[in-house]
């Protein structure tokens, strides 16, 4: 059947990135009534302990939300993710896990993580399979114009980049800090540590129309230890400061802001300039 052959292609292909858009679409057209509806048990790693627990799992078209409950036989959630803001990705490395998935999904305009792994890796390839295959119903109906092959990038994103920087505060004098960043889309992230739920800021990444711009160096007039390699991102309404630890990561990290600071941004993303005028910070840095 074609769907398992999707499947079987996909395990082959490094946890499911696709070799052709062609193959994605007919996996989504076969899967329009498997996965209306996806029930299961996946562990989930526990936000504030670290530990992995065998948590109740359901996709719902029809509610257009992706639930977990911390009980099975609980008749509320804990959480509800709307497929509108869902995303997931295959993370082995970070999760430790080779079947491992970071799930996200915006709660409060902030970016929520939960991590979870299964045994079988056909099965967690099959709930990855699954939430794509939802959000590509949702999308075909937010934007009945576009074409399908329009809507595919759109499914789920890998980030541009991950990885430890050190950074410092708004005033750039309380010293800097080691922390663990993500660029997801336009949004710059950073953590304390890699598998944490919330991350502890995030800035909105504009384009270069927008008077946004990214620089090697840091200004003369810096404070404190830090690593050698810096960088500077000048944004409408300040400059934020980070320092990698090798002239190769400050390449990358610098090749991967101009290659989002390049692009046009959209109508709707606009949105973010407005809730990301400075880091979104959830604690303190």
């Amino acid at each position: 059947m074609l769907f398992a052959r999707c499947e079987k292609e996909q395990e082959q292909s490094e946890m499911g990135k696709y070799e052709g858009e062609g193959l994605v679409l007919s996996c989504l057209a076969q899967s329009t009534h498997a996965f209306g509806y996806r029930e299961g048990f996946l562990w989930k790693r526990g936000r504030d302990n670290g530990q992995f627990l065998s948590r109740k799992f359901v996709l719902s078209e029809r509610e257009g939300a992706l639930k977990y409950f911390n009980k099975n036989d609980a008749k509320e959630p804990k959480a509800i993710m709307k497929i509108e803001h869902l995303n997931a990705t295959f993370q082995p490395a970070k999760i430790g896990n080779p079947h491992g998935l970071q799930i996200t999904y915006l709660k409060d305009n902030s970016t929520r993580n939960i991590f979870v792994y299964h045994e079988d890796g056909k099965e967690i390839v099959d709930w990855f399979n699954a939430i794509r295959a939802a959000r590509f119903h949702y999308l075909q109906v937010a934007f009945p114009g576009a074409s399908d092959v329009d809507l595919v990038p759109k499914l789920s994103r890998n980030y541009l980049k991950e990885g430890y920087m050190e950074k410092t505060g708004p005033k750039q004098t309380e010293g800097f800090k080691k922390r663990w960043f993500t660029m997801d889309d336009r949004r710059l992230m950073y953590f304390k540590d890699p598998l944490d739920a919330f991350a502890r800021g995030e800035v909105f990444i504009g384009s270069k129309e927008n008077s946004y711009k990214v620089l090697e160096g840091l200004p003369p007039s810096t404070q404190g230890n830090h690593w050698q390699h810096g960088i500077t991102i000048v944004t409408p309404d300040r400059k934020f400061l980070f320092a990698c630890e090798t002239e190769d990561d400050q390449l990358e990290w610098i090749t991967t802001f101009q290659k989002v600071i390049s692009r046009p941004m959209l109508p709707q993303e606009y949105a973010g300039v407005f809730s990301h005028k400075a880091w979104r910070t959830n604690s303190s840095h």
